[in-house]
């Protein structure tokens, strides 16, 4: 198996996880981080003071969709959905 293909393999489990998510109702709301863990700084260790606000998950969401290929609701798009033969 090449590099390639191996990396199609896991959009494919990718998308199909998320497609199967998206037939149960769950959309791009459902991501989200614990409280903690966007809004309670980390105590000590090397990012120490380092949290991930919920503003910066939005944008950090946006991003994944829009390299995903999917819509600004998690929904994988007919487009990105065809040449994973999906």
């Amino acid at each position: 198996m090449t590099v390639e293909e191996l990396e199609q393999v896991g959009e494919r489990i990718v998308n199909l996880k998320r497609m199967f998510n998206v037939r149960e109702g769950v959309r791009r709301s459902a991501d989200v981080l614990p409280w903690r863990v966007m809004h309670e700084p980390i105590p000590d260790g090397p990012s120490k003071g380092m949290y991930c606000p919920p503003e910066e998950l939005q944008g950090m969401l946006d991003e994944n969709c829009r390299l995903r290929g999917w819509d600004a609701e998690g929904v994988p798009t007919a487009t990105r959905l065809a040449p994973l033969g999906l």
